[in-house]
């Protein structure tokens, strides 16, 4: 059977490509919709269906420009109520791609409207099953998403729909089918996926925790509620853009793929609120930098780390990439939402300098450097609570990447102080912040964690849990 999961390792996100007989239909789409038109060219198809599992919360789906370019039918499941043309389908009814049959099986719990798509072969046989987020290998959709967007609900109420959803709709289906989840790990929408993309049904019955046969309703509950920290702030917004629509990507990189002289950079970052956004290699920017940026390395977590830390998707942003990278960056700030890109640099770094422009910097050292002085000053661990409790610096303060804004009152002021992660990715981006903000007494650890390991820093592997969730 044809299904090709096509997964985007920077969201952690699976579409799905089924084709048959020529007709095709995609699942769960990106925002970019040109490869998966590309790929119905290339089997000679036509793209008659595109089928949402749910309103995503974590990127704005493709579908509505998918549809406007190939005249393809949007399909949600029950409930949906969406702010342009598509297609409620009732629980249980049954589509025809080619030969193949889409079925739709109705799993409030994630969120209300959540639905899986069961797919038969042409002999009528369950081949697997689109589960969106409601079942994730190794785990299950987190229940207090779509609280944040419809009232009256909440998070046990719709924990206690997912435990019906489940044990009523997926656990009594064939165990050889295979699971097609709509993320990996990663993902801010679940809490511990597995990096396996597709299993069985029968093996996630055997090792997932929430499809234990004995577990009661509440049993599930609480643990499907244990340790659930908050969600980033652009997941409602990008609900409501799923819900009610949004401005093509194509108008959106008409307007955003600008370059930008470093005067008239200069003068649009100051008549307007702009955000200066540098997406390039960490290492470059800790040499050199546009004062006051902001960095969000474009190889790393990019997407992610912009919706944790950007609370705004109407935020206007100005751009610094390396050359080349400018389209790329703009479409994936658009991925999670974030359509205001005022421009980039036109030349970078090099032609800002050229201009006569200042350049700012962050102070680094080598893991074996931070090694011979960290007692000399505090240290601040930008990781996560979890990774800080399994091993830490002696003495370290935690304050993770995720809650900066929420906790600079407990940032040193008045004595210099280093600060690391695991590799030196979200160190700097934490000192980018401090720095923008008006902090210039911290000093980055190259390589983090993976370096300082070498060293004979001695490190604590157990701290009592902490209220940073």
């Amino acid at each position: 059977m044809k299904i090709e999961q096509i997964y985007t390792g920077c969201i952690s996100h699976a579409a799905y490509y089924i084709e048959n007989n020529g007709e095709a239909a995609i699942f769960d789409p990106l925002r970019e919709v040109q490869p998966y038109i590309d790929r119905a060219i290339k089997d000679n198809a036509k793209i008659k269906y595109i089928f949402e599992t749910h309103f995503h919360a974590d990127f704005v789906s493709g579908h509505i420009d998918l549809a406007k370019k190939t005249g393809a039918e949007i399909i949600f499941g029950p409930t949906a109520k969406c702010g342009y043309e598509c297609t409620t389908a009732e629980d249980n009814q049954e589509y025809k791609v080619g030969n193949y049959t889409i079925k739709v099986i109705h799993t409030p719990g994630h969120t209300l409207e959540s639905t899986c798509y069961l797919v038969s072969d042409e002999n009528g046989k369950a081949h697997g099953i689109i589960t969106g987020d409601t079942l994730f290998i190794g785990d299950v959709g987190r229940p207090d998403l779509a609280q944040k967007v419809v009232a009256d609900l909440t998070q046990d109420k719709l924990a206690g729909y997912l435990y019906d959803s489940l044990r009523n709709k997926i656990m009594p289906l064939p165990d050889d089918l295979i699971v097609y989840p709509n993320h990996g790990a990663g993902s801010a929408c679940g809490k511990n996926m597995s990096k396996e993309t597709t299993d069985t049904l029968g093996n996630q019955k055997k090792t997932n925790y929430a499809l234990r046969a004995d577990m009661t309703k509440e049993e599930f509950k609480a643990e499907l509620l244990d340790g659930l920290t908050p969600p980033p702030a652009y997941f409602p917004q990008n609900v409501m853009m799923n819900i009610n629509g949004y401005e093509s990507l194509d108008s959106i990189m008409t307007k955003a793929f600008k370059p930008l002289s470093p005067k008239e950079f200069e003068a649009v970052a100051n008549q307007t609120e702009a955000l200066i956004l540098d997406v390039r290699n960490e290492n470059d920017y800790v040499l050199e930098h546009v004062p006051n940026s902001i960095f969000i390395g474009i190889d790393g977590g990019f997407a992610p780390w912009v919706g944790a830390l950007i609370k705004d998707v109407k935020q206007p942003i100005l751009l610094v990439t390396s050359k080349g990278r400018e389209e790329e960056t703009i479409t994936r700030l658009s991925r999670v939402g974030f359509d205001n890109t005022l421009g980039y640099l036109e030349g970078g770094l090099k032609a800002w300098k050229e201009a006569g422009f200042e350049v700012d910097s962050i102070e680094s050292v080598s893991s074996e450097e931070f090694a011979k002085h960290y007692k000399e000053m505090p240290v601040i661990d930008a990781r996560k609570p979890s990774e800080f409790s399994a091993e830490h610096v002696d003495n370290a303060i935690n304050i993770p990447l995720d809650y900066i804004n929420d906790h600079l009152a407990e940032v040193p002021k008045d004595e210099t102080f280093y600060v690391h992660c695991a590799g030196g990715y979200r160190s700097v981006i934490w000192a980018s912040i401090l720095k923008a903000r008006g902090y210039h007494n911290m000093i980055n650890v190259e390589k983090g964690m993976s370096g300082i390991r070498n060293t004979d820093v001695p490190l604590t592997d157990y701290v009592c849990p902490s209220t940073l969730k």
